[in-house]
């Protein structure tokens, strides 16, 4: 067998000559991709792909094709069954802008960390490419983007409510949350002769109702709800009325358990958008089958060399995913809505036998980066009333406090660990997904465990804010609860006679907090001896709870007012006093101490947060800070731009398409 076509065999197809070399004369489904292609199952395309793969379907990939025409498209061929679009791992608009709505430099899930290589919301440009090349083939879009855009929803970089992700995109169908199980069941019944309206009746799926079409009547497999189906207020709604917004949000989350969630319908104008009950949480046979397919756990050959390096892929890939969903409901994440609540996890036999084939690779250093998912110690843990668990709507099973009918016990992690470490060829496991303080604080032998053997001398944890009313709205434990956990992490340090730290990650700008509380926060920080190196700043993405709060000022739970940050220099306050010890931050810091009545924390005792007296750095920051913003005044006014090179190439930008699109109307 030559090399070419060993390597063929061992990835996707991502050309037609690759498919040539294995025999194919057409793809059954083609997976149009925001992400570069890397064979590893934290990459939706590869654990997607190799799924319907091992059920016999021909897969191809087509990642970041140059979107301003359908060519990349025709050149793999006409898809047998469908394409399967998606933006990529992360929602477009998070990866390409910051909170304050700049361009990042760098995006993670491409070669080189290189930007411009795919446009803002791809969902939409990617099916109108697909339809432009192949005309009648299906068209299902899926994804992060897709799955929190399926109803309207509040766009924080346009500040505008915009329609359901299936209005701009036209696909056929919107397949959300986890895809496994649906994309296979697309798949079988589009093989099996059905048309893609047919599958109208499968579990999470959305679409959009014709004109003309009536709403069909349908029932789903393992659900114990009542059959109706719940109608949102609609977009037109949504869009002129916050406080329908916060009632749609409310709505929406009530039907996120899809052992009792009700089929959910939208009218946008004179369409309606329909969203059928979630997908049921995958078994562990099934999630060990999936996550023991061929992976290679490398990208793609063709991204060659160490400028092609994908940064995602180079953080995650010594990592071992052992489950899946979280319980947690927090209200700025948005885990719970696209992996579901009900916890999804591994067999320890399964991950063994993945860690064991890492350790025979040539490349593998010895050390496990991550064994972990959305949380690190939820592992196994589920109601332990299934009767119960089939009617609950609660939110989240840990707020206000943990559920008494929760599983919480740590023991098949604890020995998932100590199985792990022992492993030929394994020197370290570490732990660095989060973990949820409030269901470890009191397992002592997890965290002796933990402290002997899994952390490197730091723990990342998230208590996120300080103040107890802002972590109410959060649906985060008590600050009372973080600082449990920190006193018992020292002692189980102290007994495996080691000195680690704990690294507290916290949130500016959420809704909830205003500058009193970010107040109390650097208190509490300047007293704990917390000085946060990076500033997590809320962004809010889609659907989200908190999303909600901060564009409608209401709780939809209670559509009681909450107190939001939206000027971007109200935002700016509340990241200098999350680092109020920063010079630069100075006079930021000492004129809302000074607005709020807080002259008490300036001085120089042990107590106050800045010196009465601005340090030298201070001043100097200032100095350059004036002379930047004359700088960029004067280059705005058309005084003291550089010349640009007239023959120096453009850079593409995000919204590359547009200008081609200007160009060709000239």
């Amino acid at each position: 067998m030559t090399q070419t076509r060993r390597m063929h065999e061992e990835f996707l197809p991502m050309t037609r000559r690759e498919m040539d070399d294995l025999g194919w004369d057409q793809p059954d489904v083609v997976f149009v991709s925001g992400d570069a292609y890397v064979d590893h199952p934290s990459f939706a395309a590869a654990i997607l792909g190799r799924w319907l793969n091992h059920q016999g379907f021909r897969v191809a990939i087509l990642a970041q094709p140059d979107w301003h025409s359908a060519d990349p498209w025709r050149q793999l061929g006409r898809p047998r069954l469908f394409y399967g679009v998606s933006a990529g791992n992360m929602d477009s608009m998070i990866n390409h802008y910051t909170a304050n709505k700049k361009r990042r430099n760098a995006d993670a899930y491409s070669p080189g960390g290189r930007i411009g290589l795919r446009p803002d919301r791809p969902t939409a440009v990617y099916a109108q490419r697909c339809r432009e090349a192949f005309k009648g083939v299906p068209v299902v879009s899926g994804g992060v983007e897709a799955s929190l855009r399926r109803i309207a929803h509040y766009d924080y970089w346009s500040d505008k409510v915009l329609p359901s992700n299936l209005l701009p995109s036209k696909v056929d169908l919107l397949a959300f949350g986890m895809g496994e199980a649906t994309i296979l069941e697309i798949a079988q019944r589009l093989d099996a002769g059905e048309s893609i309206r047919d599958l109208r009746d499968m579990r999470g799926v959305a679409y959009l109702l014709g004109k003309s079409e009536s709403l069909p009547d349908h029932t789903f497999a393992e659900a114990t709800n009542d059959g109706r189906t719940t109608r949102l207020p609609s977009f037109e709604e949504v869009k002129g009325d916050k406080v329908a917004f916060a009632r749609m949000t409310r709505r929406f989350h009530d039907e996120t358990n899809p052992l009792n969630a009700r089929r959910l319908v939208q009218a946008h104008g004179d369409r309606l958008a329909v969203i059928n009950p979630p997908g049921l949480a995958l078994t562990t046979q099934k999630l060990d089958a999936i996550h023991e397919l061929p992976y290679t756990r490398r990208p793609h050959p063709r991204y060659k060399g160490e400028g092609d390096a994908i940064p995602a892929w180079q953080t995650i890939r010594d990592s071992v995913q052992i489950m899946r969903g979280c319980f947690g409901g927090c209200t700025f994440c948005s885990i719970t809505m696209h992996q579901g609540r009900a916890i999804q996890s591994r067999s320890k036999d399964s991950v063994l036998r993945e860690v064991e084939a890492m350790a025979t690779r040539p490349d593998f250093k010895g050390q496990i980066s991550d064994l972990g998912g959305p949380t690190a110690n939820m592992y196994q843990m589920r109601c332990t009333k299934p009767k119960v668990e089939a009617i609950c709507r609660r939110p989240s099973c840990v707020h206000p406090k943990v559920c008494k009918l929760l599983g919480t016990s740590h023991a098949p992690l604890l020995e998932l660990m100590r199985e792990s470490r022992a492993v030929e060829g394994v020197k370290k496991v570490h732990i660095a997904s989060g973990i949820r303080m409030d269901l470890a604080v009191d397992e002592d032998a997890y965290l002796d465990d933990l402290a002997r053997h899994h952390v490197g001398g730091h723990l990342k944890v998230a208590p996120e804010h300080a103040s107890d009313a802002v972590l109410n709205v959060m649906k985060k434990p008590s600050s009372e609860s973080f600082e449990r956990f920190a006193k018992r992490f020292r002692a189980a340090s102290k007994r495996a006679g080691k000195e680690q730290y704990l690294v507290p990650y916290f949130i500016a700008s959420h809704p909830g907090s205003g500058v009193e509380e970010m107040i109390e926060l650097a208190v509490f920080l300047k007293r704990a001896g917390y000085r946060p190196r990076q500033v997590q700043d809320f962004i809010p993405a889609p659907m989200d709870v908190a999303t909600c709060i901060h564009y409608t000022g209401l709780d939809p739970h209670t559509l009681q007012p909450v107190k939001t940050v939206n000027r971007l220099r109200d935002r700016q306050v509340q990241r200098a006093l999350l680092q109020f010890f920063a010079p630069e931050n100075y006079f930021t810091v000492r004129k809302a101490l000074e607005q709020a009545g807080r002259r008490d924390l300036i001085g120089d005792t042990e107590r106050c947060l800045i010196p009465a007296s601005a340090p030298q750095e201070a001043i100097a920051a200032r100095r350059e800070r004036a002379n930047r913003d004359g700088r960029e005044a004067r280059n705005a006014q058309g005084t003291g731009r550089p010349e640009r090179d007239p023959k120096a190439p453009r850079q593409p930008g995000y919204r590359a398409a547009a200008r081609e699109r200007g160009k060709r109307r000239r």
